[in-house]
């Protein structure tokens, strides 16, 4: 019901910061909880961050927790992920994600997905 796009990918340095986007068309956006998610070549899909219909409540994966914020604003259809000091570990296809269950960690529980945008972090 959620289409999903990603964008902000890109090659950066260790130590830089990318801030990913998510727009999203559809009417029931609001509606969904929104979540993030990477998978890097020869790995399963790794949950990153989660944020709440009305953006009051977040969870992080321990591997981002500090780095990066998950942020959402309804009035542009669109979720945010900033992503500070990166590091070559982090590289791998982001993909958003839309549950209609309260803050997720497993893909499973997701059916809207984008089609990811690569983020590539060199040494």
């Amino acid at each position: 019901q959620v289409q999903l796009v990603e964008s902000g990918g890109g090659l950066v340095q260790a130590g830089g910061s990318l801030r990913l986007s998510c727009a999203a068309s559809g009417r029931t956006f609001s509606s969904y909880t929104r979540g993030w998610f990477r998978q890097a070549p020869g790995k399963e899909r790794e949950f990153i961050a989660a944020i709440s219909w009305s953006g009051s409540s977040t969870y992080y994966a321990d591997s981002v927790k500090g780095r990066f914020t998950i942020s959402r604003d309804n009035a542009k259809n669109t979720v945010y992920l900033q992503m500070n000091s990166l590091q070559p570990e982090d590289t791998a296809v982001y993909y958003c994600a839309a549950s209609r269950v309260v803050l997720p960690t497993t893909p499973e529980r997701y059916v809207d997905w984008g089609q990811g945008t690569q983020v590539t972090v060199s040494s």
